[in-house]
Parts: C-alpha cells; sequence; structure tokens
C-alpha cells in the first residue's frame, strides 16, 4: 500500500461500486478501484478514472455514466456512511474482528492480537496492544 498523492472524493466511486454490484461485478470493480487508489495513486474521484476502471471491469459506461450524473445511488451511499460512523467507523481501512473495530494501516501484530482476542485465546502472548 501506497499512499495516494491526493484523498479523492469517493462519492461517484462508490456510487459506481454500487452499479457494479447490480451488475455481478462487486469483486471485480472493487479490487480494480483498491488497486488504482492504493498501488497506482490514480484519482478515485476523477470520472476518467472511473470510466477506465469500469470498462476494465466490463461494465456499461453509458448506463453508468448516467446513473452517476442523476444521483442514482446517492442517497444508498450516505446511509451506508451514516451506518458506518454510528458503527464507530471514522477512517479507513476500517476492520471488523469479533467485537474489535480498528482503521487505519496497522501493523500485522495488531491483526494477531485482534485475532487472538476474537478467538479466546491468551492476550499474554502478544507484543502489542490496542487501546479500548
Amino acid at each position: 500500500m501506497r499512499p495516494p498523492p491526493l484523498t479523492p472524493n469517493t462519492m461517484s466511486i462508490l456510487e459506481a461500486t454500487e452499479y457494479a454490484q447490480e451488475q455481478g461485478q462487486f469483486d471485480n470493480f472493487h479490487h480494480a478501484a483498491y488497486k488504482a487508489l492504493w498501488k497506482n495513486g490514480k484519482d478515485l474521484g476523477s470520472m476518467d478514472v472511473i470510466q477506465e476502471l469500469a470498462q476494465g471491469c466490463g461494465l456499461n459506461w453509458p448506463e453508468l455514466s448516467q446513473r452517476l450524473e442523476s444521483g442514482h445511488y446517492r442517497a444508498t451511499v450516505q446511509e451506508q456512511f451514516q451506518h458506518a460512523m454510528d458503527l464507530g467507523v471514522h477512517g479507513i481501512p476500517a476492520f471488523m474482528i469479533g467485537n474489535s473495530l480498528f482503521t487505519g494501516a496497522q501493523p500485522y501484530q495488531v491483526f494477531q492480537q485482534v485475532m487472538r482476542k476474537a478467538l479466546g485465546q491468551d492476550e499474554r502472548d502478544t507484543p502489542c496492544t490496542l487501546s479500548p
């Protein structure tokens, strides 16, 4: 993961993801968008980038473009955002393992500790601690 050169406005890419899900292409589109941002530093707020990703996944760009322009998925994405905020998600990436929620790029040891906690294993063997 490389930090992108800028933080994109992600509303349109999130709406496009809803379209991809309806078309049975959620995983492909999600992985393509993730790679575009975190590996290639592309601006996911750019319609040109969204078009490139959509067409690369075999999505119907004219139809998707029209839905983005009309705000077809905006309420759905806003509801999902509010639900995440209500759960305590205030950053990305966010992870929920068992009853533990944590955000941001974390070292491998954090994942180990959270998994041990979720599995009910002894945490004394864990090399780092999480704040509650």
